[in-house]
């Protein structure tokens, strides 16, 4: 990309792909973390992850598993839509069960508990870490309160986590899932950056990128990045990108507040920048 060298950069600082080392701990990022850890080290079946589109959910997914130690063993599965079978299929694959194609649902669940009291007595604890929740079929997710059966008289063999959209509140409040929901011991709900955290999160990810200059985006600049993303990680990704592709094309030194309007104007997802005159104190009449 130009602008990286106009700008001293090793790689692009606002890409959309989930990569944890530019994982940055803001404040409602640190407490869903810090409820993840918690809640794993106290042996809990069930724990949910919420937030809107692009709030950082898959990336907070990979930090967590990243975290956890030689005595963890995990499972990820992306892929929500799976009916039952092939959810206990993607499991005893993410877990080294046997498991034979023509496997039905009873044996594989047989072959996963097996499985999971062989780790069990190896010492080792097991976490299933499933993204897109919301979009998982209700049967699939009762599959998922039926794995959380397998326990030991002290605790359970397996810890799920689930990660999705708010649309996940809604589907786990049908009455046929309701014993799921029961199960439900922690919960999070992820929220975007406040304003006061948006000069700390660029600085974050433009260090991580290799920038080692003095303030890149001005003051109003970070302003309209707020206002224009809604607070949201992935849109203050993109607009700052757009942003930094404009600065350079201005052959500017620092990105400015009409470079974000205008990298707003051509992202549908992002709010409408206010005008100028709308940022008067309140009370305060136009004229």
């Amino acid at each position: 990309m130009n602008y990286l060298r106009h700008f001293g950069l090793r790689e692009l600082p606002f890409g959309i792909t989930p990569d944890t080392s530019f994982f940055y701990a803001g404040r409602s990022t640190q407490e869903a973390l810090n409820t993840l850890l918690v809640a794993v080290a106290n042996g809990e079946g069930f724990i949910k992850i919420t937030g809107e589109v692009g709030t950082g959910k898959t990336l907070l997914c990979r930090k967590f598993l990243g975290t956890l130690g030689a005595d963890w063993v995990t499972a990820y599965i992306p892929n929500p839509m799976l009916d039952p079978r092939g959810l206990l299929v993607a499991l005893a694959e993410e877990l080294g069960a046997p498991a034979g194609r023509e496997s039905d649902q009873h044996h594989l669940l047989k072959s996963i508990g097996r499985t999971l009291l062989d780790l069990a007595r190896a010492r080792k604890r097991v976490v299933l870490c499933m993204d897109e929740c919301q979009a998982m079929p209700i049967e699939t997710l009762e599959a998922v309160r039926l794995l959380t059966n397998l326990e030991t008289e002290k605790r359970k063999l397996l810890q799920v986590v689930m990660f999705g959209q708010p649309e996940l509140d809604r589907k786990l409040a049908d009455v046929s899932i309701r014993q799921l929901l029961q199960r439900i011991t922690f919960q999070h709900e992820l929220r975007g950056l406040a304003a006061d955290e948006v000069a700390a999160y660029l600085a974050h990810r433009l260090a991580v990128a290799g920038y080692a200059g003095a303030t890149l985006f001005d003051a109003a600049a970070m302003r309209m990045l707020h206002q224009s993303s809604r607070g949201v990680p992935r849109l203050v990704n993109v607009l700052a990108h757009k942003a930094l592709l404009l600065a350079f094309g201005d052959g500017a030194e620092m990105v400015g507040a009409n470079h974000v309007r205008h990298a707003a104007s051509d992202t549908p997802a992002a709010a409408s920048p206010r005008r100028w005159w709308s940022w008067r104190p309140s009370g305060r009449p136009a004229h």
